[in-house]
């Protein structure tokens, strides 16, 4: 396998969730495109839907850092009382609005596919076609932190809640799969899990981590960078570092695999 020979081939990308970990899909997507590797259909969710979007969206890499680092993650004026989560998803609309060129699924330069979890039905719903920034709010809306969004008169929230790697709509669709997986975790002591918080947050890593486990064979090239376990999913700080953590996993990943 050589880049050359993935010019004219359909290439997907499956990107996982993982808040600020998911920075990591950043760095791989910089490897790919030293090595002249432009994926064509991306299938996201949370952290990984919204770099996906912003890719299929035609950002640079450096457009996508400065999204995820100018947009405000637990802004105390986006508390909300009236709705079920700790801060207003609706509240990061405009944010979407500014950055974004395409403002719906079709207008989008690459095939891409959003997914989120319909809290109502209890199920996985993939978007790929109509209004953009609806199912990409939902797909990151990790409860209990961040409100569910509202689409069709139905409850959406974090996608990972039941598909955390979402390789399904890339299966049969594309000539080569890479992965990247970022919901990495790492074992952790009695006194890390100490508030309701942390107890929730530990939950819901351990759950994005069972959904996924066995489909993580299914891609021909798969990046899991171990050390994002070090870096606290909503810990802006640790942006830059998921992002050179991926870059760098994903580097040798590919000249592996390549040569």
């Amino acid at each position: 396998m050589n880049s050359e020979t993935l010019i004219d081939t359909t290439v997907g990308l499956v990107l996982s969730g993982g808040g600020v970990k998911g920075m990591a899909h950043i760095g791989l997507l910089k490897a790919l495109e030293h090595r002249g590797i432009y994926p064509n259909q991306i299938s996201g969710v949370s952290a990984g839907a919204l770099v996906g979007g912003l890719y299929a969206d035609g950002a640079s890499i450096e457009e996508m850092l400065i999204f995820f680092k100018e947009t405000p993650l637990l802004k105390y004026n986006f508390v909300t009382l009236n709705k079920p989560g700790l801060f207003d998803t609706d509240k990061y609309l405009p944010f979407f609005e500014d950055f974004f060129t395409a403002h719906r699924f079709e207008e989008l330069d690459k095939r891409l596919v959003v997914v989120a979890t319909n809290l109502m039905k209890g199920e996985p719903v993939y978007f790929e076609k109509g209004a953009l920034f609806g199912p990409l709010l939902a797909s990151a809306a990790l409860p209990p932190v961040f409100s569910p969004v509202s689409i069709d008169g139905q409850l959406f929230a974090d996608g990972g809640i039941m598909n955390n790697f979402p390789v399904e709509p890339l299966v049969g669709a594309c000539d080569i799969i890479i992965g990247c997986y970022a919901s990495s975790m790492k074992e952790v002591g009695k006194g890390q899990v100490k508030s309701a918080f942390q107890i929730s947050q530990r939950a819901n890593l351990l759950m994005l981590h069972a959904n996924s486990m066995d489909k993580l064979y299914i891609p021909d090239l798969l990046i899991v960078p171990e050390e994002l376990g070090n870096i606290k999913v909503l810990d802006k700080k640790g942006i830059d570092k998921a992002f050179i953590l991926g870059y760098d996993h994903a580097n040798w990943k590919l000249d592996e695999w390549l040569h």
